[in-house]
């Protein structure tokens, strides 16, 4: 009898050790809207199922929610930028360098149960584009010959997302540093997806893009020189709950060993894949990760 019980026993035991380690590998991943963020998001989900972890994708979702849903707990990690959180969640205005501002960040939000990870060679800040020809035309090389030319009359039409227009790191800050402003009939508001679009089409003269759009050389754009460093420094970085490193503590070396492997060059690459040559998220997610040897 007693043999029978402590048989039963030690079975309940390992039962809910091998449940429990279950449900320590259950990790939610999540990602903004736009190409870059699908694109993060689909290549963290391949690569951590790969590595033995059950894995629910959400992305598709704005950086104030998203944010909010990782503080709430219902997002165990997405991949977010530092400028980002110096500017929009902490409310740091004083100018830093790249690798100040991850210190920062790392800080500022340790207290709130998040962990940054290592930082990617990622810089995803934002650029204002013009059509080459038409920028060389009208003789605008940097922001500041733009706002030269706002304010001479020019009354160009700008594309942006409606995030940008309202966050503290955007388009009002931006006008007030090089003295000048588009004009409220003059701001087309529209999703980030479309503003290339519209930009190559004629719809507008000016576009609010990622400096790492694929699309900026195949449709012949030019990247207005930021002369007087507004944009901050924007290194993409996975960013966990502590809660959920807790649980699964072999979580941050296989994410920092993904981090390492994406820069510049190559999230150009991933962007251009998906915009211009139009592939799936999940082919060029899988492309990349077999292609580094990561699964």
């Amino acid at each position: 009898m007693l043999r029978t019980f402590i048989r039963t026993a030690l079975g309940a035991v390992l039962s809910l050790g091998i449940a429990t380690a279950a449900l320590a590998q259950n990790v939610v991943v999540g990602g903004k809207g736009y190409t870059e963020q699908q694109i993060m998001a689909e290549l963290t989900a391949q690569y951590l199922r790969a590595k033995g972890f059950t894995v629910d994708k959400r992305s598709g979702l704005g950086t104030a929610a998203l944010r909010a849903a990782q503080e709430g707990g219902q997002i165990d990690l997405y991949w977010e930028y530092t400028g980002t959180s110096l500017i929009t969640f902490n409310k740091v205005t004083e100018k830093m360098s790249g690798e100040a501002t991850y210190a920062k960040v790392k800080e500022l939000d340790a207290a709130k149960g998040l962990v940054w990870l290592n930082p990617s060679k990622i810089n995803s800040t934002y650029a204002l584009a013009m059509r080459a020809a038409d920028a060389k035309t009208k003789g605008i090389a940097s922001l500041s010959d733009l706002a030269a030319k706002e304010k001479a009359g020019a009354g160009l039409k700008l594309a942006s997302n409606a995030e940008f227009y309202a966050r503290p790191d955007g388009l009002k800050p931006l006008e007030q540093t090089y003295g000048f402003e588009f004009g409220r009939e003059n701001v087309v508001r529209m999703d980030t997806g479309l503003v290339a679009q519209a930009l190559r089409d004629t719809q507008v003269d000016v576009g609010l893009l990622l400096a790492l759009d694929g699309r900026v050389t195949s449709f012949s754009f030019v990247l207005l020189k930021d002369d007087k460093a507004y944009f901050p420094i924007y290194n993409s970085t996975p960013v966990v709950r502590k809660e959920t490193l807790d649980k699964n503590p072999k979580l941050a070396d296989a994410l920092n060993a993904l981090s390492a492997k994406l820069d510049d060059d190559v999230m150009r690459g991933l962007n251009g894949q998906v915009d211009i040559d139009k592939k799936s998220v999940e082919e060029v997610a899988a492309g990349f990760l077999k292609g580094q040897g990561l699964v």
